[in-house]
């Protein structure tokens, strides 16, 4: 059992606080607000460097709530934890990004069936060849199914995660081109980290500015907007 391993160095939680579902995001007070706008009776099981980490129940289903940090060595580190010292079993990111489809504008929805990156993450696994992350299926369609019946737009494809915000070298206008519809910096090392455990993840992002149009949401928008995912989130991870 996982439970010799906790707290790890990066979660003080001991094991079983811990639902085997979490829902997280890159900004720990927005897994406060989820906690607090989502859950009956959240609890607090995590504080260590701010990360906040909350467990209830949404309709009956114990789910917890917890931030990553930004990038994918930090949404690394506390997934792998997750999977591996606490025996979660799916995780759903929940996230902004930024549209690289004419289609996609702010607050609509994307589904990371695929993510592309420029991070060297795989490296350790020592393949043989380029490893391409994909999306639980069964998360994915569940996704699909509750942003369909909630109306909301939606787009399904492969995101680009960059290590770099502040590129030195920007590629996006190449990975357009090849049908990359969005640019966000986690997905990744979620679903490698999953793939290695047999556990399920999935990526969901709203769409919180435009590559192409340069259109932006302000901070009351974005709060607004981040909404209609949480939901899709929620609905997927009480099934």
């Amino acid at each position: 059992m996982s439970k010799e391993n906790t707290p790890t160095a990066h979660i003080g939680a001991k094991y079983g606080e811990i639902a085997d579902t979490v829902i997280m995001a890159g900004d720990p007070l927005r897994a406060k607000m989820m906690a607090e706008r989502f859950l009956e009776n959240p609890v607090l099981y995590n504080n260590v460097r701010g990360m906040l980490g909350y467990t209830g129940t949404y309709h009956g289903k114990r789910i917890s709530v917890q931030g990553h940090g930004m990038g994918i060595p930090s949404i690394a580190i506390y997934t792998y934890e997750l999977f591996n010292f606490y025996d979660v079993k799916t995780i759903i990111r929940v996230g902004s990004a930024g549209s690289m489809h004419k289609d996609l504008h702010v607050g609509d929805l994307v589904f990371a069936m695929g993510a592309c990156t420029n991070s060297n993450f795989a490296d350790q696994f020592e393949l043989r060849g380029t490893y391409a992350p994909i999306a639980d299926f069964d998360l994915l369609r569940a996704g699909v199914e509750e942003a369909e019946k909630r109306g909301f737009h939606y787009m399904v494809g492969n995101v680009y995660s960059s290590d770099t915000f502040y590129d030195a070298n920007p590629m996006a206008k190449k990975w357009m081109e090849m049908g990359v519809l969005a640019i966000e910096m986690e997905a990744p090392a979620l679903y490698m980290n999953a793939a290695r455990v047999g556990a399920r993840a999935l990526c969901i992002c709203t769409i919180s500015d435009s590559l192409i149009t340069g259109e932006e949401t302000t901070a009351e928008e974005r709060q607004n907007n981040f909404i209609n995912m949480m939901e899709v989130a929620f609905a997927i991870a009480s099934r």
